[in-house]
């Protein structure tokens, strides 16, 4: 989904997992590989690498389905194994009889039992609370209150600890993010999960449960393709790399303009570079147009920048390869919004246990602890946290700084 904040953390927790990506300069950041089968959860190297262009995320297996259990070191577990749809949490009254995150937030009072799913899946409370007693709260011999409770902090201590991984792979400040948070469970734990994180500002988007449909429905059409082509800049072939591009041109244009007959199309070309004799190659931005001789001086002025920001130094002397190249076609991208700010309106207090989200009009504000309720989600206000609408509809939560000396209390 487009986004209007230059760093930010995005988060989208519904269903089986939570995908979390960090978004830079307006767009999630991308990746030319990725892991599969780690033997080390979120261990980067621990996988067998897959070669693709991808979008730079992890997932974890929390969701709302996710099932919580005691496991055999008589821990509590959240997931990855989920409820899924159908039968679903005990709540939902369709057959469910494992404790779920869905079933601890029915417990702890976060979801409006008589509009959930606007209204189509009436919530039981006594099945949830009986699903957490028989698989937690027994065995632990704490109360249903409090298992519910812990359900939630695990799941939402495993999604920290995820971004923590993540960010640390990227060199990113998360307290310098904003939390971005959709999915049908998203903004239900973005307070908790913010706090975790250091992260001072969330922000919920309209129609936050839905907000992965529409960030398909708005992105640009795009197709990019990559060739191999080894060649070293000491021997650069030109005409070999126009050929390459005139090809890759052709190809993805096609593609691409039966997705969006009659949009203006843009290109942008890359090589994946290193110094021979290393197993990993940075991407390098290739110059537009028609390349002659010279264009390989100008790839290696732009390598050596890059290598120089990553890494820290440059090889002098030595020769540079690329073993790659990579075109991408795209339709412009939609220019992000101006920044929404809240609108003269009026300005609410507190505004006991729940208020509907449709109520809220630009410029109101709320304090916790409140439930703010839509149709496909609620988004949890805890007692340090204001939240304001803006003129875009978003809902801006900002927390209190703590005291000196002090953390933030708990959600």
């Amino acid at each position: 989904m487009q986004c209007t904040e230059r760093m930010a953390l995005s988060y989208d927790m519904g269903g089986t997992t939570a995908k979390i990506c960090l978004l830079e300069n307006y767009a999630p950041r991308t990746a030319r590989q990725f892991e599969v089968a780690r033997s080390a959860r979120f261990m980067a190297g621990s996988g067998l690498p897959v070669r693709i262009p991808v979008t730079e995320m992890i997932e974890i297996g929390a969701g709302g389905g996710s099932i919580a259990r005691i496991d055999a070191l008589g821990r509590l577990a959240v997931g990855p194994h989920s409820a899924g749809a159908d039968p679903g949490p005990a709540c939902y009254g369709r057959g469910g009889e494992a404790a779920t995150v869905t079933d601890a937030d029915c417990a702890l009072g976060r979801l409006d039992r008589a509009r959930f799913a606007e209204g189509r899946i009436p919530l039981r409370a006594a099945a949830a609370e009986q699903a957490i007693r028989r698989a937690v709260a027994t065995p632990l011999g704490v109360t249903v209150a409090d298992a519910a409770a812990g359900i939630c902090e695990m799941v939402d201590e495993t999604m920290a600890c995820a971004a923590r991984v993540h960010a640390a792979e990227h060199g990113a400040d998360l307290g310098a993010c904003t939390l971005i948070a959709f999915g049908g469970c998203g903004p239900l734990h973005a307070a908790q999960l913010a706090r975790k994180l250091g992260i001072r500002r969330v922000i919920v988007p309209a129609r936050p449960g839905v907000g992965s449909a529409l960030g398909f429905l708005r992105a640009a059409a795009a197709y990019e393709q990559v060739r191999s082509l080894h060649m070293r800049l000491s021997a650069f072939d030109a005409a070999a790399v126009n050929r390459l591009y005139h090809d890759l041109s052709r190809s993805g244009r096609e593609v691409v303009a039966a997705a969006a007959p009659g949009a203006p199309l843009n290109e942008r070309r890359s090589a994946l570079m290193r110094y021979p004799g290393q197993g990993h190659e940075v991407e390098i931005e290739v110059p537009d147009g028609a390349l002659d001789a010279a264009a390989g001086a100008e790839i290696r002025r732009r390598f050596e920048a890059h290598y120089a920001r990553v890494y820290g130094r440059t090889l002098a002397g030595a020769d540079i390869e690329a073993l790659s190249w990579s075109l991408t076609v795209s339709t412009p991208e939609p220019p992000p919004p101006p920044a929404a700010r809240p609108a003269a309106g009026a300005t609410r207090g507190p505004a006991g246990a729940a208020v509907q989200r449709a109520d809220l009009c630009a410029g109101d504000a709320l304090r916790g602890p409140v439930l703010v309720v839509e149709p496909q989600t609620t988004t949890v206000l805890p007692p340090d946290c204001t939240a304001i609408v803006d003129s875009a509809g978003n809902l801006i939560l900002e927390f209190d700084p703590p005291p000196e000396g002090k953390t933030r209390p708990a959600a």
